[in-house]
C-alpha cells in the first residue's frame, strides 16, 4: 500500500477554507534552515531505554537527536516547548511520549506495511506524535492542532527527519476532525497529551476510533473523583475504560498515568459536539443553569 504524503486538511463541506490551513508550500523546509547536528550531542543514559523496555535502532536514536536540534532551532521562531535540553527532552518529552506504548514497541508488534493509523490530537510542538512516528516506523500518523505556525514548524521538522511521507497534518479544531468522514471511526490509536480534562478529551478521541481501536489519555495525577467524571462521559460516548497504568518517571520527574479507552458500540452521531462545547460543558457533568 502506498504511503500517504504530508498533506493539508481538506476544506469543510461548505466550501470555506479553514483559517490557517497548512499548505504544501508552507510546509517546505527552508534550505539550510536547521543547523547541522553537532558531534558529541548528549545521548540519554542507557538505563532510560532499559526502563522503557525498548531499544531504539541507531537510525531512530539519530532521529531523536536530530529532533532535539530542530526543536532548538524552531523555538527561536515559534514558542513550541521549553522542554528541549537534557532530561527535559529525553525524559519529559521522549520517554513520557513512549512509555504507554511499550506493547507496540515490542519487536513484531506492527507488521511492515500494515496500515496502522494513529492520530495525535493537540500535537502542539509535535509530542507525542513525532516521537511515536520515529519509534513506530510502520505507523501512519495524523497530527491535529489549531495553531498553524506550530504545524508549519512540525511539518518542517518532519521533512528534515525523513518521516513526512507517513504524516498528515490537519490545522483545525478537533471537534471538526471528529466529524470528517475520512477521520471518524478511522484510527486504531488516538492520543492526547496535556490537552484538557479527561471527559473533554474522551469526547475528542472516541469518535475517531475504529471498532477495534483504543484512545490513550496521558494524565499526570489521577484520583477517584477523576474516574467518576470520566465514567459519566464514557457512558454517553458508548465507550469503556480498559487498562490504566501508573509510572514514576525517571530522575524524579513525577508520576504519570495512562488510560486506555475502547468503544463498546458505535459512537452516537451527536458527538463530538460543536466547537467549544465539550470544554464548556463536559459530558457527565450537570449542565450550567440558563442565563437570565
Amino acid at each position: 500500500m502506498a504511503r500517504q504524503p504530508l498533506q493539508p486538511a481538506p476544506p469543510p463541506a461548505d466550501g470555506t477554507v479553514e483559517p490557517g490551513a497548512v499548505s504544501p508550500a508552507s510546509s517546505l523546509v527552508e534550505p539550510g534552515a536547521a543547523p547541522p547536528l553537532p558531534a558529541g550531542s548528549a545521548r540519554p543514559d542507557q538505563a532510560l531505554w532499559a526502563q522503557l523496555g525498548w531499544q531504539p535502532s541507531d537510525q531512530q536514536l539519530s532521529q531523536f537527536l536530530a529532533l532535539q536540534q530542530l526543536l532548538r532551532h524552531w523555538n527561536q521562531r515559534v514558542n513550541l516547548t521549553r522542554l528541549v535540553e537534557g532530561d527535559d527532552y529525553w525524559i519529559a518529552q521522549v520517554f513520557d511520549s513512549l512509555w504507554p506504548l511499550q506493547p507496540l514497541l515490542s519487536v513484531g508488534a506492527l507488521e511492515a506495511g500494515a496500515a496502522f493509523q494513529v492520530i495525535d490530537v493537540g500535537t502542539g510542538g509535535g509530542f507525542p506524535g513525532l516521537a511515536v512516528a520515529i519509534a513506530l516506523p510502520e505507523a501512519r500518523l495524523t497530527l491535529v492542532d489549531s495553531v498553524k505556525r506550530k504545524l508549519d514548524a512540525v511539518a518542517a521538522m518532519a521533512e528534515e527527519l525523513g518521516i513526512a511521507d507517513r504524516l498528515t497534518l490537519r490545522c483545525e479544531r478537533v471537534e471538526r476532525t471528529g466529524r470528517r468522514t475520512e477521520c471518524r471511526g478511522h484510527f486504531q490509536l488516538a492520543l492526547a497529551r496535556a490537552v484538557a480534562a479527561a471527559p473533554v478529551v474522551a469526547e475528542y478521541l472516541v469518535p475517531l476510533l475504529a471498532p477495534d481501536g483504543q484512545a490513550l489519555l496521558y494524565r499526570g495525577q489521577w484520583s477517584a473523583a477523576d474516574g467518576i467524571a470520566l465514567q459519566g462521559a464514557l457512558s454517553a460516548l458508548g465507550a469503556e475504560l480498559g487498562r490504566m497504568e501508573r509510572i514514576e518517571l525517571p530522575a524524579g520527574r513525577g508520576v504519570r498515568h495512562a488510560l486506555s479507552l475502547r468503544p463498546r458500540q458505535r459512537c452516537p452521531a451527536a458527538y463530538p459536539r460543536a466547537v467549544g462545547i465539550p470544554a464548556r460543558q463536559p459530558l457527565g457533568q450537570p449542565a450550567p443553569p440558563p442565563r437570565c
